[in-house]
């Protein structure tokens, strides 16, 4: 029974294997079109459903026709369209999976449906024709095993094998998916065999319809296959043009050459003749040894040629040469083309970076200059970087090696970290002002670092302005000038005390002479006086008398130095012996003595009745300086090469105007005093080669730093008398 279709008309057979296949084409053709592309996805989809759904449905209208003589199916009209519609559906859902992922899975489920399109529609036949239905379970199942497989097999052929191009693998992929329909419907008759009404064998005629209907269905594959190809068509003349733009901006716009696989040049575009100012049968057949500059070494070129014959894409710049000799620069990218594994071609695309090479040259000149100014300024000053609020953002090391301060701890904090509180508000404020108005501001600043030592700098801040006008941060250079201070300190001081000792040498013995003619008299008076009030004034007049006395004792002084006897002396019995010769009056003024020494033996060079003499009027003027009683503490404690012996009271303080003047003759912040005594006992510790550093705030009280060196010194005075000790420290 199954040989009954080409017994019957083998003519109709031979048309619907040939539109099977065709249709069978048709499908896949759209189906890869619909995969490659973005655009008429949803019109290919259909076509390719519904082609694949035809196919299927052919040779079902074939048997239809040809086994029911009785008229029976045009009477079920509907169940054939139906069948139709049910294996385009089937198909559509079985593309849909592939239309999402060509992988095994989607593969497998597509095949599936396809097999069940092919067994729906013949059962649908069935029932078109009237037959009953009789199958044996275990040769169903084998023969759609055997369907199955073929479509699987058809698809994984097409979509596996990424070696081969799907032109090449469609006709074989077509060829089986085609062979699976006819051979599914032959296994079919002979698994389901189907009660034929034409009992007789009779040659079965063409009629009209059937023609029509088959240009019907050939028409549909052809205007399918036609819709594809114009389709394709379409988006490979867009290509060209594609191409051809894309190689007409490359050509504008960048330097573009093709080699071989042994970089023979057999293709240069006018931009490499141009910037090369070769010729181009100058270039074709060379290498790019010709425009080789020698500015890199073999082994770079070794590596790109190991690069590229890997099959992979090469970047980098190369220095080349022109005709004439000069260089330029290319920022070069060059692809490999491969062909079984091995490279037949290379393209090189090359742009001009001789420019911006020459600015980073200039470029890397430049910053070279900087970090070289920078590194000599950070040698030779102290830089900081405020924002617009005056919060540090950066400093040197020169700024924590003079403050004392770690980098850590001096970003984000202000420069009042440092402020020492002898410049006034104004002083700032000028300072501010003077920035804000676009100027850069010079001065010198006295800095207290974390140690509390003072140093003093000489500044210069530059503002930095932002396009809207507003400062944005502010630069800061300074230069330690600390010795110079003191330097002219001193110079000052001996100045002062030059002025004062030439007018003692001068008024000194004139003055004495006269007042030790009024002390005898007033003295004479007194022996025969009796009256008690006149006595009163005689009294006042010999206490007047001997004050001037004084001051004119200590104007000889100025006037005549004493000579040093230098001496290792431990200071801590020295400080003591003077608490001891001192603690009396304090107790009247109701002052408490307190001693705090970091080590037992400290040893100085010094003079030692002259070093009391210091602390001697040292802490007098820190009792003087509290009316109502207090706590005077006097500290020593060895700092690296010397020994700071601070002397702190409680009493009312100094603003710094007054701390400025301090030493001047005759400046004094006592009711009585002269200001003599504070210049001798700075001219003291000067001899001793140290130096007196004061610190003091209103109604808080003051500190007297007294800085000696601890190690072997030579003092030098003019007409002194000199002895040198040994010095002892401590191990």
């Amino acid at each position: 029974m199954e040989q009954s279709i080409v017994a019957l008309n083998p003519i109709l057979f031979m048309i619907a294997a040939l539109l099977i296949i065709m249709a069978c084409y048709t499908a896949l053709d759209l189906l890869t079109t619909f995969l490659s592309i973005k655009k008429y996805k949803r019109l290919l989809y259909i076509g390719s459903s519904c082609s694949l759904g035809v196919a299927i449905w052919t040779l079902n209208l074939v048997i239809i026709y040809t086994l029911d003589n009785s008229g029976v199916a045009s009477y079920n009209f509907s169940t054939i369209i139906f069948s139709l519609l049910l294996a385009i559906s089937l198909a559509a859902v079985g593309l849909l999976a592939i239309s999402y992922k060509t992988e095994m899975l989607q593969i497998v489920f597509c095949s599936f449906m396809l097999t069940m399109a092919l067994l729906s529609n013949y059962l649908m036949c069935i029932f078109a024709i009237n037959s009953s239905v009789q199958y044996n379970p275990y040769l169903l199942v084998s023969t759609l095993l055997i369907i199955f497989s073929i479509f699987a097999t058809a698809l994984a052929i097409l979509f596996y094998f990424k070696k081969v191009s799907q032109s090449s693998l469609k006709p074989l992929s077509t060829l089986m998916m085609g062979g699976a329909i006819i051979e599914g419907y032959y296994l079919f008759l002979r698994v389901i065999p189907i009660d034929s009404k034409n009992t007789q064998g009779n040659f079965v005629q063409l009629t009209p319809f059937m023609l029509y209907l088959v240009c019907l269905v050939s028409l549909f594959i052809l205007a399918s296959l036609i819709g594809s190809s114009t389709i394709v068509g379409r988006r490979l003349a867009k290509s060209d043009n594609t191409v051809i733009d894309i190689r007409h901006a490359l050509d504008q716009s960048s330097i573009v050459a093709i080699t071989d696989a042994k970089g023979t040049i057999t293709y240069v575009n006018e931009k490499f003749m141009e910037i090369s100012q070769y010729e181009e049968r100058e270039l074709i057949g060379t290498n790019h040894s010709i425009i080789n500059s020698g500015y890199h070494p073999k082994e770079f070129f070794t590596d790109l040629w190991l690069t590229i014959g890997q099959g992979q894409t090469w970047n980098g710049e190369i220095c080349n040469q022109t005709k004439t000799g000069d260089t330029y620069w290319v920022d070069t990218t060059i692809v490999p083309f491969m062909k079984k594994g091995k490279p037949y071609q290379y393209i090189s695309i090359c742009s001009d970076i001789s420019r911006r090479k020459k600015a980073e040259n200039d470029l890397m000149g430049s910053i070279q200059e900087l970090e070289d100014m920078h590194y000599a300024i950070d040698q030779s000053s102290i830089v900081a970087i405020t924002d617009a609020k005056g919060v540090i953002i950066d400093v040197n090391e020169k700024f924590s090696e003079i403050s004392g301060y770690e980098r850590n701890e001096l970003i984000g904090q202000t420069h009042k970290l440092v402020n020492s509180g002898l410049h006034s508000k104004e002083f700032f404020e000028k300072m501010w002002h003077t920035l804000h108005d676009r100027k850069v501001w010079k001065g010198e600043i006295r800095n207290r670092a974390k140690d509390g030592s003072f140093y003093w700098v000489d500044t210069t801040i530059v503002p930095f302005f932002g396009v809207n006008g507003k400062p944005f941060q502010f630069l800061s250079i300074r230069y330690d000038i600390t010795e110079r201070k003191q330097t002219e300190e001193m110079l000052h001081r001996q100045d002062k005390l030059a002025a004062v000792g030439q007018l003692a040498a001068g008024v000194a013995h004139e003055i004495r002479n006269p007042l030790t003619s009024m002390k005898g008299y007033t003295e004479f008076l007194q022996l025969d006086e009796t009256d008690e009030n006149r006595l009163g004034y005689l009294e006042i007049i010999l206490d007047e008398i001997n004050r001037v006395n004084q001051i004119v004792e200590e104007f000889l002084k100025l006037a005549k130095p004493q000579s040093l006897i230098l001496e290792a002396k431990n200071i801590v019995p020295i400080i003591q012996n003077v608490l001891s010769l001192t603690e009396f009056d304090a107790r009247k003024k109701n002052v408490t003595l307190e001693l705090f020494c970091s080590h037992d033996d400290i040893f100085v060079n010094c003079d030692e009745n002259r070093i009391k003499q210091v602390f001697i009027n040292f802490i007098k003027n820190g009792m003087e300086a509290m009316p109502d009683g207090g706590i005077i503490k006097v500290k020593a404690e060895r700092k690296e090469e010397t020994v700071q012996i601070s002397i702190i009271d409680t009493g009312m303080g100094m603003p710094p105007e007054q701390i400025r003047r301090l030493g001047e003759p005759f400046f004094t912040t006592k009711e009585s005093g002269n200001g003599l005594g504070l210049m001798i006992s700075f001219k003291i510790i000067e001899n001793h080669l140290g130096k007196v550093l004061i610190e003091s705030e209103v109604n808080k009280g003051t500190i007297f730093n007294i800085v000696l060196p601890i190690k072997r010194v030579e003092a030098i005075c003019k007409g002194s008398k000199e002895k040198t000790g040994v010095i002892l420290s401590e191990s």
